[in-house]
């Protein structure tokens, strides 16, 4: 290397193209990137192969699988126009969105200029983020009825608690609180799924989306299942504005939940809100967790539920840490419950 000053060591690499390592390992693996390595066997990322990766990352952003990166960065345009068209119809909704809101500026200046002020909450609802969800209802048992509230709810949430700590319920009644929401329970996987694979054969445009992400997450390293064709058919069939989704991780292992997680979060800030109970350290890896993510705790002593910051020293981050275990761990002690002595 001609000089180490522009050469990146791979988590440097990651973090500025906002992508994980793993992936990045996933895009050599792949043969879309050659880093360097060093003296050492450290993997470098000159000038060339950022901006390789950068390509790499955007086309992944716009939609393409691995094996469709691969084909237009060997000059196949082919899947490249159908990505463009697609982002460019995203484009072209956002422009009308903001000419929405423009013209509602020119009409609140309008009303100044007359002398009229705007009505009550109508700057709020102008200036405010635009999906400012905001729910608020009294916790069911095993709480006492105490008040909860939840704002800035994000693209991905995730809910987690000790056995027993009542994430569950949480769940459902925020499912039955949330507008336009749904709760998709664990009777997703009843008789292998049979109930996914009835909704796919009635739904030609369902069994696209779903085609369309399972090449993706294969690529990404997933394992075709059952468990994950039903999980599949709940995330991208039509209807409810947001998803609760029980045990994201059942019935998936470890490589299928890190593809899944990493699908999720390519959906952007702007996807449909899900809400995933998980206790799996592959699908809620505290490291990797986003602007675009919280996290939900429910702890042991029946305390209200509290949002936990993802970092150290943060209030209730080892609680949240102590509650995750690895997908083979999880595996293992699937439906075991603590031991309780029995008082006489």
């Amino acid at each position: 290397m001609s000089s180490s000053a522009q050469f990146l060591n791979a988590s440097d690499a990651a973090k500025r193209l906002g992508v994980s390592t793993k992936a990045l390992r996933l895009y050599e693996q792949r043969g879309l990137v050659s880093p360097v390595r060093t003296a050492a066997g450290w993997r470098a990322y000159g000038p060339g192969e950022m901006a390789r990766a950068a390509e790499v990352v955007a086309l992944r952003a716009l939609g393409l699988s691995l094996a469709q990166v691969a084909r237009v960065l060997c000059g196949d345009a082919d899947d490249l126009e159908p990505a463009l068209a697609a982002h460019q119809v995203t484009l072209e909704d956002r422009v009308r969105q903001l000419a929405g809101t423009a013209e509602k500026v020119r009409g609140l200046r309008s009303d100044l200029a007359q002398g009229r002020m705007p009505p009550a909450g109508e700057l709020s609802r102008l200036l405010g983020p635009a999906a400012d969800l905001i729910v608020a209802f009294d916790l069911p048992w095993p709480w006492g009825g105490e008040r909860f509230e939840l704002r800035d709810i994000r693209a991905l949430n995730y809910i987690i608690g000790p056995l027993g700590s009542g994430k569950t319920r949480l769940a459902q009644r925020l499912a039955e609180t949330l507008p336009n929401a749904a709760f998709l329970g664990l009777d997703r996987l009843a008789d292998g799924g049979a109930a996914a694979r009835t909704r796919l054969d009635a739904d030609p445009t369902l069994r696209a989306r779903v085609d369309q992400s399972l090449t993706w997450l294969v690529e990404d390293g997933a394992v075709l299942s059952k468990p994950l064709v039903a999980l599949l058919v709940g995330l991208e069939a039509d209807g409810p504005a947001i998803l609760v989704v029980d045990v994201v991780e059942q019935g998936l292992d470890q490589a299928t939940q890190e593809a899944l997680i990493a699908h999720l979060r390519r959906r952007g800030p702007g996807a449909r809100p899900l809400f995933l109970l998980t206790r799996s350290s592959a699908i809620l890896d505290l490291a990797a967790v986003g602007p675009d993510e919280a996290i939900l705790l429910c702890p042991a002593n029946h305390s209200p539920p509290t949002r936990v910051a993802p970092y150290p020293g943060a209030p209730g981050y080892e609680a949240v840490a102590t509650c995750l275990a690895s997908p083979d761990v999880r595996a293992r002690t699937e439906g075991v419950i603590a031991w309780r002595p029995q008082v006489a």
